[in-house]
């Protein structure tokens, strides 16, 4: 099979060398939809350099290199069709606020294989720190249809009931015709968002939103509402990839407070749950978590 497991797992992992500044910062938040109303400040906390705070989300493009679920296809033990490849979920643990301007070094390796029976799911886990220390991890779960089905263990489930009752917050964001365009210059290149003939080839009617450009603005809507606009709140963030958005539709946010303690000694969480308005509430986002102080 084009998954090499034993291979995959012990291979070393890679390391690089990632930098980047506030252009970079100010370009990945416009393409999440930052900046609207334009002269409102709490949007220029996200788009002018003189008073910049870095949504956390941004450690998934940091560098402008391929995302996680790109460099996943390129590990040793993997060969695999890209047109056959979906992001199933992603998860973010960070250590300490990002910085508007850095430097970085990442290794990155397969952590985990599992079999779903259809399909193989590879957790690409990265970890990135700077001279001062870890700053996140991050693990991509890759998705790759018609390559499950050999024994292998199936994994965790990240399942997770949606909490009952009525959210404390509902948010809708229309989400651009050119938001896709404009995301993918960040460093995401995958055709899938931008050419009509690969979507269709991927199965699509027409390209698609990528999993983490609406991964960002889940996570501004929750940074702007529930916590009070501190991106230095958040500890860790992760999302399973339910469905597909396409440029020009709105998301239905729903957010529920639990401040338990689950988000860290004296944190909670926010779940949250996203769905595609236009086509009855599909979602789009589950099994959804922010940690925060």
């Amino acid at each position: 099979m084009p998954i090499d497991t034993a291979k995959a797992l012990a291979a070393e992992p890679r390391t690089g060398e990632i930098s980047w500044g506030h252009k970079d910062v100010q370009l990945y938040h416009l393409g999440i939809g930052a900046g609207i109303p334009a002269a409102d400040p709490d949007e220029l906390r996200y788009t002018l350099e003189s008073r910049l705070h870095v949504l956390p989300s941004f450690a998934t493009v940091a560098g402008a290199g391929s995302p996680g679920v790109i460099g996943g296809l390129s590990m040793p033990g993997v060969d695999v069709d890209l047109a056959r490849v979906l992001h199933g979920g992603q998860s973010l643990t960070l250590y300490r606020p990002l910085p508007a301007e850095g430097t970085a070094t990442t290794a990155s390796r397969i952590a985990a294989v599992h079999d779903k029976a259809k399909a193989a799911v590879l957790v690409m886990r990265t970890d990135v720190a700077d001279a001062d220390g870890p700053l996140w991890t991050d693990d991509a779960q890759i998705y790759v249809r018609g390559e499950g089905g050999w024994g292998g263990d199936r994994g965790p489930s990240a399942r997770r009931e949606t909490p009952a009752g009525s959210p404390d917050l509902t948010v809708e964001r229309t989400i651009r015709e050119d938001q896709a365009l404009l995301y993918r210059l960040s460093g995401d290149w995958n055709p899938l968002h931008a050419d009509p003939g690969f979507a269709k080839r991927a199965g699509f009617e027409r390209p698609i939103l990528h999993g983490l450009c609406t991964y960002g603005m889940t996570l501004k809507v929750v940074v702007d509402t529930l916590l009070g606009g501190d991106v230095t709140r958040v500890r860790g963030y992760a999302t399973r990839f339910a469905g597909i958005v396409y440029p020009g539709e709105t998301l239905r946010i729903r957010m529920w407070r639990d401040d338990s303690g689950d988000g860290g000694a004296d944190g909670g969480e926010v779940r949250v749950a996203v769905s595609a308005v236009e086509r009855d509430d599909a979602p789009v986002l589950a099994d959804t978590v922010v940690a925060h102080s």
